[in-house]
């Protein structure tokens, strides 16, 4: 557990992201892991089946299941359901559009904007690892054959 992670979480999204990536997105917001930043994405959220095989052992890969939850992320107790994602995106809680002429330029506004969150997270609420504890002494000086 040492090495466990404890540090601070954001997660890039944009217009690129999609499918799995959405649901990921999805997912990491409601398990509240850490603002995502970045772009909405395409809204494309509908799982795909290959259970349609062609005549020639092809597969023909057709849009099948889609993607619902409960409403404000909470745990089914008889509340209101409602479909994710499909057709609108994954909107991010910090909406940072990369502009063309930047990104030619090799600049990520993006990647920035979290980059500034994560120092403004650290600053108020910083993770240190703990120093380890005093090593055992498991020589046979103690008495115990």
């Amino acid at each position: 557990m040492n090495y466990a992670f404890r540090g601070h979480l954001v997660l890039l999204v944009d217009e690129f992201t999609a499918s799995d990536g959405e649901a990921f997105a999805e997912g990491f917001r409601r398990l509240g892991l850490g603002k995502a930043i970045g772009a909405r994405t395409w809204g494309g959220e509908v799982w795909l089946s290959g259970v349609n095989t062609l005549s020639d052992n092809g597969i023909a890969r057709a849009p099948m299941n889609g993607v619902y939850g409960v409403v404000g992320g909470d745990t089914n107790d008889g509340e209101d359901v409602e479909w994710l994602i499909e057709g609108v995106g994954f909107i991010p809680d910090i909406e940072v559009i990369n502009l063309p002429k930047a990104t030619f330029e090799g600049r990520d506004a993006q990647l920035d904007a979290a980059i500034e969150h994560l120092k403004e997270l650290i600053k108020k609420d910083p993770r240190d690892v703990p120093a380890p504890p005093a090593y055992p002494d498991l020589s046979f000086k103690n008495g115990k054959d």
